[in-house]
């Protein structure tokens, strides 16, 4: 009896050992079969759209290149900070190898639901990685879309030179709106340009606010800023209809209605984001952020002739003038 005891004993620990052998080998990224990345989209609005499938597609391109399989999961907070921290409290604890966050806000989630754990974090499209709170922390690094405001001020004189007064519509609860807005102001006071601030963090509000600016101002600026893109199209009918420019951060508001404005390009900020994933997880150092240049004009040619307005000048601003028509969507 105590013959046939040691036996399964002996069996008993060998068994042991070799699922703990099993377990070390799962536990280093470099020799799991496939490495899961989980893609965290802050809301949807077409600017993070563009770059979540940007991301996606290069994932799939750069790990067949590095011999790497990768599988991606798809989360989207809906602009709700109690459903990031939830859904940061699941990829933390879920096995996933890497994070890419999508908007400030959801970088600000996931970096603090990875702190201590060594997940890295690879951020997408941060205005500002400084004022959010982004640098300075080993796991974390990414791509800035940080915008040229002075220049696109500078498109706005350039085309109306006797502009008076400007608004400012933003929404202050959004962190990538906090510097340009800063330095729009201090802009407009260096012309000796008045301004009016109006803003919003729901969609009604942002649409009361433009509603307010109505025979107010001359042109309206806004920053990337993701509240007043999630009701781009409909503030574009409204301040198109009262014959207001409006000059933004980013791309996908020019394609929902706005006039126009400068900055980088959302397909080649997405494919870099996930090349730095992947070096990351190729045995890499987890780099400083990286700043994408921007310089891209890009022009709504049906709202524009609804102004009225004239931008040959624009040629002569930039390299790249890009002409869109407002998307159906």
């Amino acid at each position: 009896m105590k013959k046939m005891n040691l036996r399964k004993l002996a069996s008993l620990v060998l068994s042991l050992m070799m699922l703990l052998a099993l377990c070390a080998g799962c536990g280093s990224s470099g020799s799991k079969d496939t490495l899961k990345i989980a893609i965290v989209q802050q809301m949807d609005h077409a600017s993070l759209d563009e770059i979540r499938e940007a991301i996606q597609a290069q994932l799939t391109a750069g790990a067949e290149k590095k011999n790497l399989k990768v599988s991606c999961e798809v989360f989207n907070g809906q602009n709700d900070a109690t459903v990031l921290n939830q859904i940061g409290a699941q990829v933390a604890s879920s096995g996933f190898d890497a994070i890419i966050p999508i908007a400030t806000l959801a970088a600000q989630c996931m970096a603090t639901a990875a702190d201590g754990t060594g997940i890295p974090v690879i951020y997408a499209a941060i205005s500002d990685p400084v004022t959010a709170g982004l640098t300075g922390i080993s796991n974390v690094t990414g791509t800035s879309d940080a915008l040229n405001t002075p220049f696109i001020l500078d498109m706005m004189l350039a085309v109306n030179p006797g502009v008076k007064t400007v608004g400012l519509l933003y929404s202050n609860s959004e962190p990538n709106s906090e510097a340009p807005i800063a330095e729009a102001k201090a802009y407009l006071d260096g012309k000796g340009i008045a301004y009016l601030e109006k803003t919003g963090n729901n969609t009604d509000e942002i649409l009361s606010a433009a509603n307010s600016m109505v025979g107010r101002v001359d042109a309206v600026f806004t920053p990337t800023d993701n509240v007043v893109m999630g009701a781009a199209g409909a503030v574009a009918e409204i301040l198109t209809g009262a014959g207001i420019p409006h000059y933004t951060g980013a791309d996908s508001f020019v394609a929902a209605g706005a006039f126009a404005t400068c900055g980088v390009n959302y397909s080649e900020l997405g494919a870099y984001t996930a090349d730095m994933a992947l070096d990351i997880l190729s045995g890499g150092k987890v780099p400083e952020y990286h700043v994408m240049e921007g310089g891209i004009i890009t022009v709504n040619t049906e709202t524009a002739s609804a102004l009225g307005l004239d931008y040959s000048v624009f040629s002569d601003m930039a390299n790249t003038v890009k002409e869109v028509t407002t998307s159906a969507e």
